[in-house]
């Protein structure tokens, strides 16, 4: 089998990630890292091995290239674009998260290449993890009863400098455009996207409303301390918690409620503990499978997505409730402090918060955190229709 040309938009910052990867899968002779589009060309040490053909015009490097898959990590408001123009190329795709910036530019994008006929993968890589169907097994044969809601966890710390790491970072919009960078849609929106697959709540029309509190301690326009509760079609409800101002930064989990029972998945680690009635604590660790690689299985051999677009539509209605919301509050100066020598913004007892949103599927108004807003929370109503 001749490896596939790859062609990789966007290699520094996590695009570095997606170059490591890439140079993996190559030595396993499955591509071969045929471009990188870039405004500044790599360096053979940035390009990990042999330079390949660089030029920041997208288009002409998938022509002269000759690429079947782009893998697209460039700022949140170029991905429809850029995977439109890869779209019409025939060129199959790998779509970094979050995959547009609303609903409209989400639904342009998928359409387009459901048009074109291209396969698009998008990088939620948690949804590659071999916990998510094992977890949804243990669901269906009832291990921890009826699923009476699902909660998200994500209590990470980012210095100020992170949000000074490029122009769009921490923004809502920029130039105009939706750019819809906060806690929820990009740094922890794998904690979203998985709370929302093991509930059974993937695609648009499984949403039917969404309550938002978003508020940031840093000086940006986005989030770095938010929630959001969706209510489902199927019935249970999910509710995630995130900050980017924890004391103590610690793993982020999807905490399962069921009526006998619940399941913990740490999704960055694989692993599982299942709690029941009944019986002593079980603990399980999973493979991965890594989701280029899939989409290399999926031309080559047939083997279904495990991300398409359409999986990732309920998480877009996320990113939509969070965009129309009224821009997050900022923190009292009474809320945060800075931590001596880290350069980072922490909001005390944000930790608990967190913990207590996903155990009880409760807002931070509703567990009465201090700087939660007093007034009804904005709620985005979702039409099945």
């Amino acid at each position: 089998m001749s490896r596939i040309p790859v062609v990789l938009a966007g290699a520094r910052g996590h695009g570095r990630w997606h170059v490591a990867n890439i140079r993996r899968l190559e030595r396993a002779g499955l591509v071969r890292l045929a471009g990188i589009c870039e405004l500044t060309p790599l360096t053979e040490e940035e390009a990990g091995g042999e330079l390949p053909e660089q030029s920041a015009d997208f288009g002409a490097l998938l022509d002269s290239t000759g690429a079947r898959i782009a893998v697209i990590c460039t700022p949140i408001p170029t991905h429809t674009d850029l995977a439109l123009t890869a779209a019409r190329k025939g060129v199959h795709l790998l779509l970094e998260k979050p995959p547009a910036p609303s609903y409209a530019e989400f639904r342009r994008m998928a359409d387009g290449v459901a048009e074109a006929g291209v396969a698009c993968q998008v990088g939620f890589q948690s949804l590659g993890s071999h916990a998510v169907p094992a977890v949804r097994e243990l669901i269906a044969r009832g291990a921890v009863g009826d699923v009476v809601g699902v909660g998200g966890a994500g209590a990470w710390a980012r210095d100020e400098a992170y949000f000074r790491r490029s122009p769009w970072a921490g923004r809502r919009r920029l130039d105009g455009a939706d750019v819809i960078d906060g806690a929820l849609t990009n740094p922890l929106a794998h904690a979203v996207a998985t709370a929302l697959a093991l509930g059974g709540t993937t695609r648009a029309e499984d949403v039917t409303g969404i309550e938002t509190e978003l508020s940031h301690a840093n000086d940006i326009e986005a989030d770095d301390t938010s929630c959001v509760r969706i209510s489902t079609a199927r019935g249970p409800r999910v509710t995630v918690a995130a900050t980017l101002c924890a004391e103590r930064p610690d793993e982020p989990y999807v905490l399962v409620h069921g009526s006998s029972g619940r399941i913990t998945f740490w999704y960055k680690q694989d692993r599982v503990l299942l709690q029941r009635a009944g019986h002593g604590p079980e603990e399980y660790e999973h493979g991965r499978t890594d989701l280029l690689e899939n989409l290399v299985a999926h031309l080559t051999t047939g083997a279904d997505l495990l991300v398409p677009p359409d999986e990732t539509g309920a998480f877009m209605r996320v990113v939509e409730a969070i965009r129309r919301a009224p821009d997050p509050e900022p923190l009292p100066a009474s809320a945060w402090h800075r931590v001596p020598g880290e350069g980072r913004r922490v909001v005390p007892g944000v930790d608990g918060l967190v913990a207590a949103a996903a155990d009880t599927l409760c807002l931070y108004s509703e567990l009465g955190a201090p700087w939660a807003p007093r007034t009804e929370h904005p709620r985005y109503e979702v039409s099945t229709r």
